[in-house]
């Protein structure tokens, strides 16, 4: 009986000293730098996000922010960095939408469990995709695409940041609801993708407004349509998807901030109250809307919500897809 009553009080004391030792470890942080793995290419929209709003969420932070990019694989392998990463807060990702809700479900054997290796901080932008043409390609319209399309099936390449990336499957979709068929040809990356189209190797490119914005400037690209429900702000010339034909076509990228699994609420809090902050000041803000970005910031539980609705909706189309012969690995 003493035995058990002096067990009891052991377990009881060191739990305390487990919840009073993580709350002053949450009190306390960041007392270092915390890394920021981006996961895209250097010029892709996470590190433009991660540029625009570091300076200030280091500052309303009170640590550095190191930026490091782990592009590759529609963001893999930034991804499986934080899966294996300390659940301490000193290591977050910032990552497209698709690396959580697409990605993972496209092989039987998942890099990682986009729930279970992850905590959600906060949902940071929204944005659309934007299509876009080499000027040779003798189309201005989605409409002109599409007949192109049809008198030669096969013929037109476009490229994307990757295969099973929202930009492939978004393309796919688009074959699908106009009745034609375009060739993908995947890339590392959205710059990449990018550069081809623009040397005349590939026809066509879909990605966010970031990588081919100074392009369509300069005229070296053609725009063709976004793919969200409403025109953009920093494109008001460029005609929706779902306006030029194909009614009710929509697809938007998101980009998200994670942590590793177990890391404490309190912390977090902590990153998403300072990064709502940082995000809220006007110059930021003002530079994101410049690049295309909707700030869409909404905190750990929202964004937990927010994944498992966008999970759903994206194995619907994978299983659609795939019904149809779409090579999606």
């Amino acid at each position: 009986m003493k035995s058990r009553l002096l067990r009891a009080i052991v377990l009881f004391t060191a739990s305390i000293a487990f919840f009073v030792g993580g709350s002053a470890r949450s009190q306390s942080y960041p007392a270092k730098p915390v890394r920021v793995v981006i996961a895209g290419l250097p010029g892709t929209a996470p590190d433009v996000i991660a540029r625009a709003i570091g300076p200030r969420f280091s500052e309303s932070l009170g640590q550095p922010l190191i930026i490091d990019n782990r592009g590759g694989g529609a963001g893999i392998l930034g991804a499986q960095i934080i899966a294996g990463a300390p659940g301490d807060g000193y290591s977050v990702l910032l990552i497209g939408g698709a690396g959580l809700t697409i990605i993972p479900f496209l092989t039987k054997k998942r890099p990682y469990d986009p729930v279970g290796d992850f905590t959600p901080v906060t949902l940071v932008t929204i944005a659309p995709l934007v299509m876009a043409c080499h000027p040779s390609l003798p189309v201005k319209t989605v409409t002109e695409l599409i007949g192109l399309a049809k008198a030669k099936p096969r013929e037109l390449l476009f490229a994307s940041p990757g295969v099973g990336s929202i930009q492939h499957l978004s393309i796919e979709m688009f074959n699908r609801a106009a009745g034609i068929t375009m060739v993908h040809v995947p890339y590392k990356g959205g710059p990449p993708a990018v550069i081809d189209t623009i040397g005349g190797r590939v026809h066509l490119v879909i990605t966010t407004v970031i990588p081919v914005q100074p392009h369509l400037k300069a005229s070296r690209l053609r725009a063709l349509a976004v793919t969200s429900g409403k025109r953009v702000g920093v494109f008001p010339d460029v005609p929706t998807v779902s306006e030029s034909g194909l009614q009710g076509f929509e697809t938007l990228q998101w980009f998200g901030m994670f942590a590793p699994r177990d890391t404490p609420a309190a912390i977090r809090e902590r990153l998403y109250t300072e990064l709502r902050k940082a995000v809220e000041i006007a110059a930021v803000t003002a530079v994101l809307s410049q690049e295309g970005q909707e700030l869409a910031v909404n905190g750990p539980q929202a964004l937990a919500e927010f994944q498992r609705t966008e999970i759903a909706k994206w194995q619907k189309v994978i299983l659609h897809l795939r019904e149809s012969g779409v090579v999606l690995e």
